[in-house]
């Protein structure tokens, strides 16, 4: 957390940070809607008419381009794509159907090398670092260019908010990880407004039924037209608007990320706010993208990523069948993303027809997380622990398990050099989070159980919720 977000911000009166957000905004906006975002949105749409030969010859194309720039500019790849005997040559004659006979890249690796020896000695200009959430463990540092952010960003338009019929000129509500309330503060308004973006931004850790009246002024107030954000924290939000009997005006979708979007959800959001709610999957890696059509049906876009679903031997499954997603990303040159085990699951879809014409691997289901809720005494719901374990490079994985209102532990894997310091912290940003009343227990583990899918998960409530 920056100086300006831990010490000035949070002094600020209401009206301030809502111009402080609002000029971040500004910034944000141009960085990716500016530049070639118009020009790479109109290629997003012409392509998806594209026939399955079409998608195999662009990705074919796209693949050599980037494994040639990666084994002449990337150091980590040159080393070990050498060591395997590949050549130049080899990889401007490469296949698709040759993909598997490349090395994995884990998660690991880009928190190891992904700032150093990951990166290309060719990048584009304005490479900044952004990190996952670090609801889970140490985050992952991705390096986003001006032109990388505006074509992932023309890709989200094109395939995200234009198949949900919303664009991102449209007034929307989000609910996410950043915290815009100082500390664990309980005091309304319980959302900021990014005036360039026509953003609401709501607190996801302030979420209740005494709350709720002002969540639904916010969404009145701003004219909000779409929903977005973390799946379960709009269902809990909608939920209590309609336990309430709080009318909110009608919008033109809801569209989630983070947890999984379930029947009922898609209900409630109904039910509530007379929309559609849609599904989609990336995260901050951005090598991969899937997404709900018009038609209802979960798409991964290609030329977003090359996108391997395979089984626990690394071979590729059969229609129908589930199994961890390796993603190899086309967007970005500077820190090229090659069969990278993203952590992640899908079911693909048995049907492999086009879709009104769209020609894109169809996916059943998107095996995401699950997460149970964590009810404080005041009543708040809250589904994450954003930022938890931030620039606390000793931390590999973190789990938070609530006992009772005020008691909670955190599980952590830690390396060598782990101490008072980082433990003290994680202290600090749960009583944060949570309250200066609650108890944080911090227990070091040799590794945190793993479910069927091989995945653990990032919070767990011992208590009925």
């Amino acid at each position: 957390m920056s100086f300006w977000e831990k010490r000035i911000y949070p002094r600020l009166p209401v009206f301030a940070q809502n111009w402080a957000i609002s000029a971040y905004g500004y910034y944000w906006h141009r960085r990716r809607f500016g530049g070639i975002f118009e020009q790479e949105l109109r290629g997003f749409k012409e392509r998806e008419g594209f026939t399955r030969q079409q998608w195999h010859d662009y990705q074919t194309v796209q693949l050599r381009k980037l494994l040639v720039h990666a084994f002449e500019t990337v150091p980590l790849y040159r080393e070990r794509y050498s060591a395997l005997g590949f050549t130049k040559s080899q990889f401007e004659r490469f296949e698709l159907e040759d993909l598997p006979k490349l090395p994995f890249l884990t998660k690991d690796d880009l928190r190891r090398y992904g700032t150093t020896t990951l990166l290309s000695c060719k990048r584009e200009k304005g490479g900044q670092f952004f990190a996952s959430s670090g609801s889970t463990g140490t985050p992952v540092q991705i390096l986003y260019s001006h032109a990388f952010h505006q074509r992932m960003n023309a890709a989200m338009e094109a395939r995200v908010r234009h198949w949900a019929g919303v664009s991102g000129d449209d007034s929307r509500g989000m609910i996410g990880g950043r915290r815009i309330l100082p500390e664990a503060a309980n005091t309304p308004p319980y959302y900021r407004y990014n005036f360039f973006e026509r953003q609401t931004y709501f607190s996801a850790y302030h979420i209740s039924a005494p709350n709720a009246a002002d969540y639904c002024t916010g969404i009145r107030k701003n004219k909000v037209q779409y929903m977005t954000g973390y799946a379960m924290s709009n269902y809990f939000l909608a939920a209590y608007f309609d336990e309430l009997g709080l009318e909110c005006p009608p919008l033109k979708a809801v569209i989630t990320s983070s947890e999984k979007l379930t029947a009922e959800m898609r209900n409630m959001f109904w039910k509530v706010y007379s929309c559609r709610a849609f599904d989609s999957y990336s995260g901050v890696e951005n090598c991969g993208l899937i997404s709900e059509c018009p038609e209802g049906v979960l798409l991964a876009s290609p030329d977003v990523g090359i996108l391997e679903v395979l089984d626990d031997l690394g071979n590729a499954v059969a229609s129908g069948e589930e199994g961890e997603v390796v993603s190899t990303g086309l967007l970005n040159l500077d820190q090229p993303l090659i069969r990278y085990r993203i952590g992640d699951r899908v079911c693909t879809a048995h049907k492999t027809d086009a879709v009104a014409g769209r020609s894109m691997p169809a996916i059943a289901e998107i095996s995401g997380r699950v997460e149970d809720a964590v009810v404080t005494r005041d009543g708040r719901k809250m589904v994450r622990f954003h930022g938890i374990f931030v620039n606390l490079p000793h931390v590999i994985e973190g789990q938070v398990i609530q006992h009772s209102l005020d008691a909670f532990t955190v599980r952590v894997v830690t390396l060598k050099g782990y101490g008072a310091a980082e433990e003290n912290l994680i202290h600090q940003r749960m009583q944060s989070q949570l309250g200066l009343h609650t108890q944080i227990t911090v227990q070091k583990t040799d590794q945190i159980p793993r479910t069927a899918n091989g995945k653990f998960r990032a919070v767990i409530s011992e208590i009925s919720n």
